[in-house]
């Protein structure tokens, strides 16, 4: 039957073809003169390897090769110099050598969700074009910081594996408007991810996010998805404050880090001959209430933000984002709504 297909599809020079759920566990030898095709359908069969003799489909497009027993990404598909869309679903795919990718460089889509993948390379730095990454329900443990690089996408599904962080560098990504990651193991959330200015839809249910990130509620979200996780409960009790002792190291800190913020500062420019200091220095932060910058001590605080009035969404539930500020002479002022973290 497939050869019967593939001969009636050569006659008409077809732009399109499927093999789906025909039951093959190999390509017929005819599909490969098929060197005006576009879009090729194989998912739902048997297949395990692809022939070399593929590399003629030099103008395909888009290649389905879902639900199949595949345990490797063929290596034939580096020679499909114009495939754009790559579907490689409900296979058994558990490795991704760091060639996973060569000749894939125009891929716009690739969807290998329900694999069981434990490590993405950092050579998927190399799909520069890449707008659309499925890896929903494997089994990844970390993602690589060089998903940065790939400054076109603008959807990452990650649903369902075993992540615990996030690399802080997904928070560059400047077209990201949908980003999944529900049914995890995430415990927090880069700081900076307010920096997503296009995100629209952020799923994270089903982790254990005790509270959002500093600045949160910078994001104009449309859709947040953020049930069944361990967040901070609203409810006050009792606790004793520490005596504020600050090290030396974090009182000269500030005061460079004040002198800095003057429009004509000497030590500003002082730090330009010390890079490594500058470095350090860049990883502090600054007071929620007084504004005033510090690099390690702080007192971390939560504050409860209304969806529905603080970003502008439908829903009326409150949710905690983190907060730090930089004293408890700041948090002991009157007139703010910042609750100090406490464990009962």
């Amino acid at each position: 039957m497939a050869n019967n297909l593939v001969i009636r599809a050569l006659k008409a020079n077809a732009k399109s073809f499927s093999l789906s759920s025909k039951k093959i566990d190999r390509i017929p030898s005819a599909v490969a003169k098929f060197t005006s095709l576009m879009k090729l359908q194989l998912n739902n069969n048997c297949l395990s390897t692809l022939p070399i003799e593929l590399q003629s489909l030099c103008h395909l497009t888009e290649l389905n090769l879902g639900n199949n027993v595949f345990e490797e990404i063929p290596q034939v598909l580096r020679y499909l110099p114009s495939l754009r869309k790559l579907y490689l679903f409900g296979n058994k795919i558990e490795n991704l050598p760091e060639d996973a990718f060569d000749g894939l460089s125009k891929l716009v889509l690739l969807n290998v969700n329900h694999n069981k993948i434990r490590v993405l390379p950092p050579e998927i730095q190399g799909l520069t074009h890449l707008e659309i990454l499925s890896l929903t329900d494997n089994r990844l443990e970390v993602i690589p910081a060089e998903i940065a690089l790939l400054e076109k996408l603008t959807e990452i599904n990650l649903t369902n594996n075993n992540l615990v962080t996030l690399p802080p560098q997904i928070c560059l990504l400047p077209q990201l408007s949908k980003l999944y990651l529900a049914r995890n193991h995430l415990k927090v959330l880069p700081e900076g991810v307010f920096r997503l200015s296009k995100l629209r839809v952020l799923d994270v249910a089903g982790n254990c996010l005790a509270m959002f990130p500093v600045d949160f509620q910078l994001i104009r979200l449309e859709e947040l998805y953020c049930e069944g996780n361990a967040f901070v409960q609203h409810e006050l009790v009792q606790s004793v404050q520490e005596v504020e002792v600050l090290t030396l190291k974090e009182q000269a800190a500030r005061l460079i880090m004040m002198d800095c913020r003057r429009e004509c500062s000497f030590l500003r420019e002082t730090l330009q001959l010390h890079p490594a200091v500058a470095c350090m220095l860049s990883q502090g932060g600054r007071c929620a209430l007084c504004s005033q910058a510090f690099l390690t001590t702080w007192l971390e605080c939560v504050q409860f933000v209304s969806l529905r009035k603080d970003m502008k969404m439908r829903s009326s539930q409150s949710i905690p984002v983190r907060a730090l500020l930089c004293s408890h002479s700041c948090f002991n002022q009157s007139g703010h709504m910042y609750y100090g973290v406490g464990s009962v």
